[in-house]
């Protein structure tokens, strides 16, 4: 099993636990936790709407693809640690990781 903690908008921290050989993305199993994730681009990183930040574990992430650079430059908020959800692929690299949502933006 895959163990890593993810904090919502609202700063309540849950573990998440999955199984080793599922073939997902964050972003869809942050969904299927019932995190309030619109996925707009069903993940194909042209929405930014997965928009995460990498609390531990970024080492382990490897480097974002062009696209999701891209994409995380449109958005007015972003770290160095910022990530999409939904180019991160479940697998043993995030044991232990914790990853926060980061905020709706205001329309």
């Amino acid at each position: 099993m895959i163990r890593f903690k993810v904090e919502d908008r609202e700063g309540n921290v849950q573990d998440i636990e999955v199984p080793a050989d599922i073939s997902l993305s964050l972003m869809e199993v942050l969904k299927a936790s019932e995190y309030n994730i619109l996925a707009t681009c069903g993940g194909m990183a042209l929405c930014a709407t997965c928009h995460i930040e990498v609390e531990e574990g970024v080492e382990e992430l490897g480097e974002p693809s062009d696209a999701e650079l891209d994409m995380l430059d449109t958005l007015p908020i972003v770290t160095s640690n910022s990530r999409l959800a939904c180019q991160i692929r479940i697998g043993e690299h995030l044991n232990g990781a914790y990853f926060k949502l980061m905020a709706e933006e205001e329309s």
